[in-house]
């Protein structure tokens, strides 16, 4: 057994150490002392583990949680990837296949179906898994339906061409010169600069840039209205009426062989490249035009272009470079 060890103290008094006497009271007081330190000190180290450590199984739920939203991103990344694929769809449906067919363009009221926006990931880290479940969920709703109602507008296309073939046969359809390698094409619609007045000024057709005597041909069926010298800028040039409401100009020949009032068809030879009218080089200026309005050519290759071929001719066509006439 332990040897009980007396403590003593030094009493100022008789000048003596002596015996300590603790009473129980003293003795019951400094342990609940003792007892409460522990507790705050246990106490304090418990909410600074809950703060700042998790536990094996918080551990696991946090990395399911990343995992849910890391999913639910690319989830939602892959819908916004296929809504641009519509949404591109949709603006060439609008904006040359149903303008081809003279069909007014479908309203978004009827696309959408209702309002639409899409979410930013980064906006999850706030959603719980019900919340993610039904954004994703109404995102595919839409899409879903979008697809419905392309599909249907495809439908509707379809049987127009059918009922339209004479009118496929005359609209512009392919590129005015030979232009596989889409290097010829030097200058687009829009506003570019004047070659001659260094001004900004709309360039209302394309130019196809090519050696003299290059062949230009018709770009579809139709009935050949001019013919001749142009003193306003375009020289010797060609207007085809294709019916429909279009007509084609080709501008700056070196000389023509189609004649007013002559008949051509889509391909046939209607000129060469030259340089005559308001030109500083070689080149055909070609322009659409429908229902009297000059319109961006670039739309009506789709005889000519596979889709990524029309994609990068749309690209050199908007580049902003000074035009050739």
């Amino acid at each position: 057994m332990r040897e009980r060890v007396n403590k003593y103290y030094y009493n100022t008094d008789t000048h003596k150490f002596e015996k300590l006497h603790i009473t129980p009271r003293q003795r019951i007081i400094k342990g609940l002392g003792f007892l409460a330190a522990a507790i705050v000190t246990s106490i304090i180290v418990v909410a600074i583990a809950f703060r700042f450590l998790d536990s094996p199984k918080e551990k696991m739920m946090r990395g399911d949680m990343n995992e849910l939203r890391n999913q639910y991103t690319q989830l939602q990344n892959r819908v916004n990837y296929l809504t641009e694929n519509i949404k591109e769809l949709e603006e060439r449906d609008n904006s040359i296949y149903r303008g081809i067919f003279e069909s007014a363009p479908l309203p978004d009221s009827i696309r959408y179906g209702k309002n639409y926006s899409i979410i930013d990931a980064s906006e999850y880290a706030y959603l719980n898994p019900d919340e993610m479940l039904v954004t994703i969920k109404e995102n595919l709703d839409v899409l879903n339906h979008r697809i419905h109602i392309q599909r249907r507008s495809y439908d509707t296309l379809e049987h127009m061409v059918a009922s339209k073939e004479q009118m496929l046969h005359s609209i512009p359809a392919i590129q005015p010169i030979s232009n596989k390698s889409l290097r010829h094409l030097a200058s687009g619609f829009g506003y570019r600069i004047d070659p001659i007045y260094k001004t900004v000024k709309m360039h209302t057709g394309l130019d196809f840039s090519a050696p003299v005597g290059t062949p230009i041909y018709a770009t579809g069926n139709g009935k050949v209205s001019e013919a001749n010298y142009d003193n306003t800028g375009y020289g010797y040039h060609v207007i085809i009426n294709h019916g429909f409401g279009y007509e084609t100009l080709y501008g700056h020949m070196v000389r023509i062989r189609a004649r007013a009032g002559q008949q051509v068809n889509r391909g046939e030879i209607i000129g060469w490249i030259g340089s005559t009218g308001k030109s500083t080089g070689p080149h055909l200026h070609y322009e659409v035009i429908k229902s009297g309005h000059k319109i961006d050519p670039v739309h009506f290759f789709f005889n000519d272009l596979s889709a990524a071929e029309y994609e990068r001719m749309v690209k050199i066509s908007a580049a902003g470079n000074q035009s050739f006439d």
